[in-house]
């Protein structure tokens, strides 16, 4: 076994010896397989997922690119509707100077705040305040509640409530009577789960 293993690491040009440093593996990014990101046509509930995906893939692909790279990167996936005219002058501006960004995180806050605004927000906590957990089990509804409740404008209290009045009835009635009722949501989340798994 420990031939083949050394054989298997002589052949992806790392040795015994790098492999005993710590070095195997160092530059895994740029050979993983990693989804590309979907088109984004300006709908403003679409954004969050949008930049959460090109986050993703910069950080994953494209570590070593500059900056303007990124952002041109970024650029060639926002197409359709009235988000090309948008682009259209995000080129323009940039090949000018006018625009530059030390970031691409800079880039990706403006591209929310021009899609997303407070329309993003509304929409998720509409979505929000419809959530139910129905069939789904407890870790399926919690994920999906988080999800939703980022960027939804709640958190404390209101965001217990809203989380409260989604799950399942049963599970509800017996987190209401528990000695110590959970406070925070992730409290709630916790034994939520806990409960229904039992």
């Amino acid at each position: 076994m420990q031939v083949q293993i050394q054989a298997l690491l002589a052949a992806g040009g790392e040795g015994a010896e790098s492999t005993e440093r710590g070095t195997m593996g160092s530059n895994i990014g740029p050979q993983m397989e990693v989804a590309k990101p979907a088109i984004f046509n300006g709908e403003a509930g679409r954004v969050e997922g949008f930049v959460i995906a090109y986050r993703l893939y910069l950080r994953m692909k494209m570590r070593e690119t500059t900056v303007e790279e990124q952002v041109q990167w970024v650029l060639s996936y926002i197409q359709r509707g009235s988000v090309d005219v948008w682009k259209e002058n995000m080129i323009e501006e940039l090949e000018i100077g006018e625009m530059e960004y030390e970031t691409v995180e800079e880039f990706l806050i403006s591209l929310k705040k021009e899609f997303g605004g407070g329309e993003e927000e509304s929409v998720k906590s509409a979505e929000l305040r419809k959530l139910e957990q129905g069939g789904r089990t407890m870790e399926e509804f919690v994920q999906k509640f988080k999800r939703v409740a980022r960027g939804s404008g709640y958190e404390g209290r209101p965001l217990v409530e809203e989380f409260k009045r989604g799950i399942n009835r049963t599970i509800r009635r017996k987190l209401m009577k528990a000695e110590n009722q959970p406070s925070s949501i992730k409290q709630w989340y916790r034994r939520a789960m806990a409960l229904n798994r039992n």
